[in-house]
Formats: C-alpha cells, structure tokens, sequence
C-alpha cells in the first residue's frame, strides 16, 4: 500500500505559542512528505510496496538502511502530529495512564523528569519514547528514525528532537522545547488510544 502523508489532525497555526505555523509548514509539508515520497520509491524498489508501514520498518530494519531511515520516520510521524493537541499536556491523565505511570515510572513528575532528560540527552538527531515492553511502561531514547518498534516495544508517546522540530521556535533550546511538549502539547487521549492498543 503507497504511504501518503496525513493531514493534520489541527489548523498550522492550532499549537501556537509552542510550536510555530512555520514549523509545522516545513515539519509535515516538506520533511514528512519528503519521507513519504522516498519511502514508496525504495519500498517499491525493494518488493515492499504492498506491505503495511509497520511491516516494512521491522522488515528493513538492519538490512536496508535507506528505505527503514524513511519509513520509520514516516512512522514515526504519522503518530508525533497526533500526539499532540492545542491546550494539551499537563497532569490530568486519564484514569487508566495514570495507573501506568504511577507503578510503571514512578508517576507524572518523575516521568515528566526522565522524559525531559532523554530528549535532552538524545546526541544529534532521534526521539524520546515512552513505549509498552512485556506489559510495563518505559523510558527510552534512540537516534535518527529508529523507533521502538524494532526493539518489541510498542511507542505510546514520542516526541522528535531533530532540529527541524524546534530550531524556528527555540534556536538550540531543546530542553525549553521538551518542556513546552510535556506541558503544553501532548495529547493523553492518543496516549491512552496508544496504550489500549499495545496492552490488547
């Protein structure tokens, strides 16, 4: 099945302050279509053009190194614009997240704390995740486009720390952009959509 790049689930300009009209223009527009558009020529190059995304990241994984770069980050993308919302963040979770986090991570501040800390922490390009493994919730960081996915983990929550995510709005600053995420942006209902589906 082609890729095709989604629409946003909000108008350019719905995650203002924190993240810019701009950004979003050249984030989902040029950099995402960009990974749609390679992603389906070297999937079709590689027999994959009928295979899901998530079969066509776990397949190239170690073995295809240009075509897992833009299918993971298509991925990737798919669900970092649905993870977040205007008027989003903040410490209301819903009920069955809030059970998660408390045993899981140690609850909202210590996750907000490690989140944080990961993207901060994460050297060049990559994404802070917090994906189910075996059941439980976890912290965890990769670089470039890898994703949980191919370490049998299932993200729930990710945010990009590549620089075409936050330099328009905050220069170098990427803890301010990671804390603006946490607290200003991130969708809990997807999170928890995210989390049923993982949990099965």
């Amino acid at each position: 099945m082609a890729f095709t790049l989604p629409e946003l689930p909000y108008a350019y300009d719905a995650l203002q302050p924190f993240m810019s009209k701009e950004t979003l223009e050249y984030h989902h527009d040029k950099h995402h279509q960009a990974y749609v558009d390679m992603g389906n020529k070297l999937a079709a190059e590689a027999g994959m053009a009928e295979a899901s995304v998530e079969e066509v990241v776990k397949k190239s994984h170690g073995q295809n190194q240009p075509l897992f770069n833009n299918v993971a980050q298509h991925y990737n993308h798919i669900h970092f614009w649905k993870w977040m919302k205007p008027n989003g963040g903040g410490k209301s979770l819903p009920g069955a997240l809030q059970t998660a986090f408390d045993s899981d991570l140690g609850g909202y501040d210590k996750f907000r704390t490690d989140f944080i800390e990961a993207g901060k922490s994460q050297f060049g390009s990559g994404w802070a995740w917090v994906a189910v493994k075996d059941g439980k919730l976890q912290i965890v960081k990769t670089p470039n486009g890898e994703n949980p996915l191919v370490q049998g983990a299932t993200p729930i929550l990710g945010v990009d720390v590549w620089e075409h995510s936050y330099y328009i709005d905050y220069r170098n600053a990427r803890p301010k952009y990671l804390e603006a995420f946490v607290d200003s942006l991130i969708n809990w209902d997807y999170v928890l959509e995210r989390y049923e589906a993982a949990r099965g």
